[in-house]
């Protein structure tokens, strides 16, 4: 690993601690018992690496994704937001270069015909050679020679579409290529001028040979992209690292902490081949391994490369046309300079399951309470939390108590999340908010009846203190920075 720049911070800093959860099982252990994540397909013995988001997850996930918005789109004065289609004309995936190039390199075990990705069985040498390891399966060393497998999932259009060859589409591998050809339809009805971004947020299909690891593999999963469009002079790389720097302090905000992210130079012989600088910001998903990093998020210099390759203007080498079949040109018109030219684009891509992932093991804690029991805290950050308060009435056989429990969470509703929960004893419906990381809990009591006021109870320290009912949103909207 190696870094990149220094970076500065100057968002608040939630939790200052190392990654708690042990290791991914936890998690995954932790979701479905409460409601996070849920194996897809469960009744039918599943689908490998298909996940299906619970009522908590799918909040959590929708939290996430409406803080990258309001941070790019509403938050920056020069980033708009579009949402293309899943299923593109079958060209754009030609020309980007996807249909030659978006492989995995496969080979086979000779012994126990298993089949896996080269870069999972082989070690790259210094000098680019491939050095063999064991079959992880029967311990064998006899492999086949490496051989591409494309890895965008295909479908076909139209009702006679078996018959009909030029039926065959793909689902999009990446939400970029949505983007570029919408470029010029931004720019002109937005009246745009560079530099300037376009963002998206939207699902990926990919035909991963290898998933798995919970929900940071899969075949389906949800991408957080941004092109962002630049002169062919501006400063590409250190945009790159711009860029680096504003999801670094984005990512902190979100309650991850810097001793888990790191960041990886990508050499030449790895990156995609539309890109000449990328880097990418790694998280610490496996602390039990002697390697725990894993990709989060990757920020690339694309070039003029996407652009240039959807435009029916853009000639090679030899004075001919790179695309006869474009319609359009995606060129920019200067009028400064009075030049015409495709833009550089530089393009942070995060993965909305991935960072959920990180964000549940950042989280994750336990504490034990005075009775020598083991608890666990999921300690999210508010703006993240699927639940912000839960009302919790101390008797649920009082009407009055009762009553009054719901009411107080009708109020609370327009302004935050909240929920009523009568389903325990009030020791376990506190375990049971601090485990799905719900900031606050409110609770109704005998006294409440007399003096108008109810308990509030902190999820990190457990302390409680006594607030007045009428003044309980803006206590909780101070307290929850909402």
């Amino acid at each position: 690993m190696s870094s990149v720049g220094s970076l500065s911070f100057s968002l608040t800093v939630f939790y200052i601690r190392c990654v708690p959860a042990p290791n991914i099982d936890t998690i995954v252990s932790l979701a479905k018992r409460r409601g996070f994540v849920f194996p897809s397909s469960e009744v039918y013995g599943g689908l490998g690496s298909a996940w299906d988001y619970g009522p908590l997850g799918v909040e959590l996930s929708n939290n996430i994704k409406q803080s990258w918005w309001r941070w790019l789109v509403y938050e920056r004065d020069d980033v708009e937001g579009i949402d293309s289609s899943i299923i593109l004309n079958r060209l754009v995936w030609k020309y980007s270069g996807h249909e030659a190039t978006f492989n995995d390199w496969l080979v086979d075990c000779r012994k126990c015909k298993g089949r896996f990705r080269q870069d999972k069985v082989f070690d790259k040498n210094e000098d680019g050679s491939f050095q063999a390891k064991e079959c992880p399966t029967c311990e064998s060393n006899d492999w086949t020679d490496a051989r591409a497998f494309n890895t965008m999932l295909q479908t076909k259009l139209g009702a006679v579409a078996d018959d009909d060859p030029s039926a065959l589409a793909y689902l999009r591998p990446e939400t970029a290529q949505g983007i570029f050809i919408n470029f010029l339809n931004v720019q002109t009805s937005m009246r745009r001028k560079l530099p300037f971004g376009i963002a998206q947020v939207g699902k990926s299909f990919r035909n991963e040979v290898t998933p798995g690891n919970f929900i940071l593999r899969t075949r389906e999963f949800e991408q957080m992209e941004m092109e962002y469009f630049v002169a062919p002079d501006a400063e590409h790389s250190k945009l790159v690292d711009y860029w680096v720097e504003q999801y670094m302090e984005w990512f902190h905000s979100l309650g991850l902490v810097r001793d888990n992210l790191s960041l990886y130079e990508v050499p030449e012989d790895e990156r995609a081949h539309y890109s000449k600088r990328t880097v990418d910001v790694m998280y610490r998903y496996f602390p039990e391994r002697e390697k725990p990093w894993e990709e989060l998020m990757g920020i690339a210099w694309r070039t003029d490369f996407d652009l240039g390759a959807h435009s029916k203007n853009r000639l090679d080498e030899e004075g001919k046309r790179i695309n006869p079949d474009s319609t359009e040109d995606l060129s920019y018109f200067d009028e400064p300079t009075k030049t015409r030219f495709y833009p550089h684009v530089i393009e942070p891509a995060a993965g909305v399951n991935r960072t959920v992932l990180a964000v549940l093991m950042d989280a994750y804690s336990e504490r034990t309470n005075d009775k020598g029991e083991t608890r666990v805290i999921l300690k999210l950050a508010p703006q993240l939390a699927p639940i912000k308060a839960a009302i919790l009435p101390l008797a649920k056989n009082k009407p009055e108590i009762v009553g009054m429990a719901k009411a107080i969470k009708r109020s609370l509703q327009p302004t935050l999340r909240a929920v009523y929960d009568d389903t325990g004893g009030i020791g376990k419906l506190y375990a049971r908010q601090d485990e799905i990381g719900t900031p606050l809990c409110v609770t109704v009591d005998h006294q409440s009846l007399e003096d108008e006021a109810v308990t509030v109870r902190d999820r990190d320290t457990w302390e409680q203190e006594r607030v007045k009912v009428s003044e309980l949103v803006d206590h909780l909207k101070q307290r929850l920075q909402v």
